[in-house]
């Protein structure tokens, strides 16, 4: 079973910058002592479509379900610092949002996640390249499986792009069109994805029909729901 692009897989892995030490993992075995291991669980993606390192996209199409070790260069990995990623911020900004600008720590900065190089005066420099920006890495993979299931393709999808585990039902349909030529109805399958979403998230949600259109072939048609009120206000 060759595994191709847009199959949905399942996999364990790790990262390690080359000769040291492990950035990424959801091996148990591979992760601190520290590590809350219940949360660690097996990878779903689907390959070629951005969900993962686009170097290992790369590399396991074509391959098979087993163990592979790769090396990947900054060019497929990634990419290369860039001097241009290093910014001097004036102190005031850190202060505004309550940040205590310590060299080396990183943070958060408006969605994206930079360190603190140096802090001097009412200037901080800091660093918004990837911290594994430069070097080359070496990758463990254990290919579990292939994703069969349409359901679960979904749900993975859903993971990555939301965070969320939304309701949703596949649903097919008869639709009529009308034949020009003989003008007799012809009855085409309409498949249909049916997403339950609460109101706040649907106009995020809509931004990708075209991605689960491309992927499985199906219309998302989204259906509003209310917000769950803070658990049923704590089960009452």
């Amino acid at each position: 079973m060759v595994l191709k692009k847009k199959d949905f897989i399942e996999i364990e892995f790790t990262g390690r910058i080359k000769d040291g030490e492990i950035f990424d993992s959801n091996i148990k075995e591979d992760l601190p002592e520290n590590s809350n291991a219940e949360q660690i669980k097996p990878l779903k993606f689907c390959l070629g479509e951005g969900m993962f390192l686009d170097g290992v996209d790369d590399f396991l199409i074509g391959k098979d379900v087993g163990e592979y070790e790769l090396e990947l260069t900054p060019e497929k990995a990634f990419g290369h610092r860039d001097s241009k990623m290093v910014k001097m911020i004036p102190m005031k900004v850190f202060m505004q949002q309550k940040i205590n600008p310590v060299p080396g720590v990183m943070f958060n900065f408006d969605g994206r996640m930079a360190k603190i190089l140096t802090v001097s005066g009412g200037r901080v420099m800091v660093d918004f390249n990837n911290p594994i920006a430069g070097k080359i890495v070496e990758y463990k993979i254990k290919v579990l499986r292939k994703i069969e299931k349409q359901e679960e393709k979904v749900k993975a999808l859903n993971d990555f792009l939301f965070r969320k585990d939304f309701k949703f039902e596949i649903r097919q349909e008869d639709k009529s069109s009308s034949s020009s030529a003989s003008t007799q109805s012809v009855k085409r399958k309409n498949k249909k994805l049916i997403m339950e979403v609460e109101k706040p998230m649907i106009q995020f949600v809509e931004m990708f029909k075209d991605k689960f259109k491309e992927i499985f072939g199906l219309e998302l048609q989204i259906k509003e729901i209310e917000e769950k009120k803070k658990q049923d206000k704590k089960a009452q």
